[in-house]
């Protein structure tokens, strides 16, 4: 007796692309952090002033500032990851600081329709230890210009 087969499905391949630096805990890191990013996500097919390319901008910025503002220690940098998962762009923030979480932002209305103050009061922590922490996010609404995507 054999066992039955089991249709195989076969899934499309999925392209990772990844950034990865890293940049001092100031303003002015925080900034370059924001406008490298975007300069990598143009390389990979997702053009500057798209919808992406603006989420993908707010993303960060909001994540690296907060890095500099709570998670920074003197003489330490903080770390950006940017991931293009097939069509999932995740942004990964890690600092240096391990003892503490930053509050929650309260709710607000959005100053503006379609962005919202509480960005970074949606990440997940993906680790958090004595030598630091790393907050992500991701959004699903990366879609790069290029007709060759996969």
């Amino acid at each position: 007796m054999t066992a039955p087969s089991t249709p195989t499905t076969h899934a499309a391949p999925v392209t990772v692309r990844v950034f990865t630096q890293r940049f001092s805990s100031t303003p002015r890191g925080a900034r370059l952090a924001r406008r490298l990013a975007l300069h990598q996500l143009d390389t990979w097919g997702v053009p500057h002033g798209s919808p992406a390319s603006d989420t993908a901008a707010l993303l960060v910025a909001e994540l690296a500032a907060n890095a500099v503002t709570h998670g920074r220690v003197p003489g330490r940098d903080f770390e950006l990851a940017v991931k293009l998962l097939g069509r999932t762009l995740r942004v990964e923030v890690s600092d240096t600081r391990g003892e503490r979480r930053p509050p929650p932002a309260p709710e607000r209305p959005a100053p503006y329709p379609g962005r919202s103050p509480r960005t970074a009061g949606a990440c997940s922590w993906s680790k958090r230890s004595p030598t630091g922490g790393t907050c992500w996010t991701a959004s699903p609404s990366a879609r790069p210009s290029s007709p060759s995507w996969t």
